[in-house]
């Protein structure tokens, strides 16, 4: 059907509600509007749905949730893993709990048990759920750091990490074949309650990931001598952190924590930012403010969903504040891990840290120095999670930790996902040891430049909505998969990585060799000096991103070669 008629089916079938039919007449002479609502279904991604909310094909709303629904109910009744169950999760955003009902009960009504948290929860502590419940999959409604009008809703598997290849295409291919929405099964939430199939669940798997979480503490002992001296502030941003990063905070003894009040409580409108999302220096402002007002070690906050870390530390030299780039914290929780379990004698055997390809390029001599083998993955936590998994399946490698660039990572196996409680936790360890010390946590991290190297990186994003921008996306990315540079300014390209086609071209031999990875639109070029460049579509925003990364002589000329690496490749597209 065309856009028109898309619309009309919704305006007229008596299946949509009133409310929804209001919404859409409103705009019955914007044939842009209708367009932009009805020319595709909302797409079931590798990582679920994404969207703005609203009424129509194209949108998150309660009937879109249920298709996309009832295509997971199906494949599960497949798999023969309904009697299993699924957890449900859901952040403060508009709808959250109302698309969490819809999903819980289109299962039920497919006779698959559905565990749903009381409130709002982070969605480490989903993936945490399922795995404790035994659970066949588990499902979150989240749009993570996405502006307040955008909702999502990802898929777990029961190994706790999002859907990877080939299950992800598998539940794709029943969700697409689900066509008509009256054929989707509901049932009353009172009923399905009185059935057992509607479950509750809340404080016994808080107890229960905190204990967990604590297991990550390496040195309990200096953060009992430095819990009076130590001064966090914190912000959730109006999302699911607060209650457990206070309480883990609490617990652990730490006596000074400042959370900022303006932005404590949930409010799904994100009303102090513009922006809800920790790689935004903006998204700092109050809590910058009252960390100079009281004199604050370090700056932390959490996107919506809590799966993502932002820092500042104060700098005793500028007296200000100076904030970290996810790469940065990263490196400096996996080299304080590192080095501390290495010490005291309580690393694993065959030791791995496992990053994406667009992560710092420190990781490696970090991890050579203690003996830990670094594995690569595509860009995507789940790829992370995915490792763990095979870990314990096939043996030859334990996990000890895991990053991304996008201010994620993950101390120990309790979760298969980002978790940005453990990173708050082992970052406030990292905090009491330097302070213990007498440095900062920036201290520390020069001390850990002037050890491995001066490694900077950068991320260049183009947005490009609507159904233009997706075209356009696609047509810069196979500019450069058919006609790749030889060279970004004075960086020649040494190998042509293209993960579509499963390629790796040494570009001074002409030598064709596999990545290794799944296929995924990506294209990665290693380039002189010890530069790389890599291009990437978002799976979830209307973006293609630019990721870049260099080696300096010190801080100064490696944000001067980042720099001018960006230009030279702003010059290319």
């Amino acid at each position: 059907m065309s856009a028109r008629e898309q619309y009309d089916y919704w305006v007229n079938d008596p299946y949509f509600d009133e409310e929804t039919k209001k919404e859409l007449k409103a705009i019955k002479d914007n044939e842009s509007e209708i367009n932009e609502r009805f020319y595709k279904d909302l797409e079931f991604g590798t990582g679920g749905l994404r969207g703005i909310i609203g009424a129509g094909c194209n949108r998150m709303n309660i009937y879109t949730v249920r298709k996309a629904t009832q295509g997971l109910a199906n494949y599960i009744l497949k798999q023969g893993t309904g009697d299993k169950g699924v957890a449900i999760a859901y952040d403060s955003r508009r709808m959250s709990p109302e698309f969490a009902d819809e999903a819980a009960l289109c299962l039920n009504a497919n006779g698959i048990k559905a565990y749903v948290f009381d409130a709002l929860r982070p969605t480490p502590e989903l993936s945490f759920a399922l795995r404790t419940k035994g659970c066949t999959a588990g499902i979150v409604v989240t749009a993570s750091h996405n502006p307040p009008e955008y909702n999502g809703y990802k898929v777990y598997w029961e190994d706790g990490a999002q859907v990877a290849a080939p299950r992800d295409g598998e539940i794709i291919a029943e969700v697409n074949a689900v066509t008509d929405y009256s054929s989707v099964k509901t049932m009353d939430k009172e009923e399905a309650k009185a059935k057992g199939l509607y479950i509750v669940i809340g404080k016994d798997i808080d107890d229960l990931y905190m204990e967990e979480l604590k297991k990550q503490i390496i040195h309990p002992e200096i953060i009992k001598e430095m819990s009076k001296d130590v001064k966090i502030v914190y912000s959730p941003f109006h999302g699911t952190g607060n209650v457990p990063v206070r309480r883990i905070l609490k617990e652990l003894g730490f006596e000074n924590v400042y959370v900022v009040p303006e932005q404590e409580l949930p409010d799904p409108d994100f009303t102090t930012l513009e922006y809800p999302n920790p790689e935004d220096p903006k998204a700092f402002k109050l809590a910058l403010e009252l960390a100079r007002k009281v004199g604050a070690d370090v700056v932390l906050a959490t996107d919506p969903d809590a799966d993502r870390l932002g820092i500042y530390s104060y700098d005793t030299e500028s007296k200000d504040y100076v904030s970290f780039t996810g790469n940065m914290s990263g490196m400096l929780i996996a080299e304080y891990i590192l080095r501390e379990r290495s010490a005291m004698n309580t690393m694993p055997s065959d030791p791995a840290l496992v990053k994406t390809i667009v992560t710092t390029n420190m990781a490696e001599p970090i991890a050579a120095k203690y003996g830990v083998d670094v594995i690569e993955v595509l860009t995507g936590f789940k790829y992370i999670g995915e490792q763990i998994k095979l870990f314990e399946r096939n043996g030859g490698h334990n996990y000890v930790f895991g990053l991304e660039e996008s201010y994620g990572c993950l101390a120990g196996t309790h979760a298969r996902d980002k978790d940005a409680v453990v990173a708050v936790m082992c970052l406030c360890e990292v905090a009491a040891w330097c302070k213990k010390k007498g440095i900062t946590l920036w201290d520390q991290m020069l001390n850990i430049y002037k050890e491995f190297g001066y490694y900077k990186e950068d991320l260049y994003t183009i947005t490009l909505k609507g159904i233009d921008g997706s075209k356009q996306i696609q047509e810069i990315m196979q500019k450069l998969r058919n006609n790749p540079p030889a060279s970004l300014g004075e960086w020649k390209v040494l190998n042509f990585r293209d993960y579509q086609n499963d390629t790796i071209k040494d570009i001074a031999t002409g030598a064709v060799k596999p990545t290794g990875l799944p296929k995924s639109n990506v294209l990665y070029f290693d380039l002189s000096d010890g530069a790389w460049c890599c291009a990437r579509p978002s799976g979830t925003e209307p973006k293609i991103k630019f990721y870049m990364g260099v080696k300096g002589t010190d801080l100064s000329d490696a944000k001067t070669k980042v720099d001018k690496l960006t230009a030279e490749l702003k010059a290319v597209l």
